[in-house]
């Protein structure tokens, strides 16, 4: 599975999809397991037009999917606060946890 981030209204330009966390499944026939992404807001930030890394307020899509063509769900989200510069501090690892879907084989 693959997550890819996507910002409909930023400042500047910005690619279309953004892939910010993957986790690669082997399942057998059948099988189902849930993913899970945790993800912080750094992760959606851009350098402006100043050149700093920042991060905008404002709508933002997440999508899960197979690949950049098969997009299985879209989210939409919004980013609130003020416009904030990233220091060396941020936070760009996007972690996923996979776990049994009870009731599946």
């Amino acid at each position: 599975m693959q997550l890819y981030l996507h910002d409909p209204v930023a400042s500047v330009t910005r690619p279309d999809l953004r892939l910010i966390g993957y986790r690669r499944l082997e399942l057998t026939p059948g099988a189902a397991a849930r993913v899970t992404f945790r993800f912080h807001p750094d992760l959606s930030a851009f350098t402006d037009r100043s050149g700093r890394r920042v991060v905008e307020p404002g709508a933002l899509e997440l999508r899960l999917a197979a690949s950049t063509t098969d997009v299985r769900h879209t989210a939409r989200l919004t980013l609130t606060g003020p416009l904030r510069e990233l220091g060396p501090d941020r936070r760009l690892v996007c972690g996923t946890e996979v776990s049994e879907v009870p009731g599946e084989t």
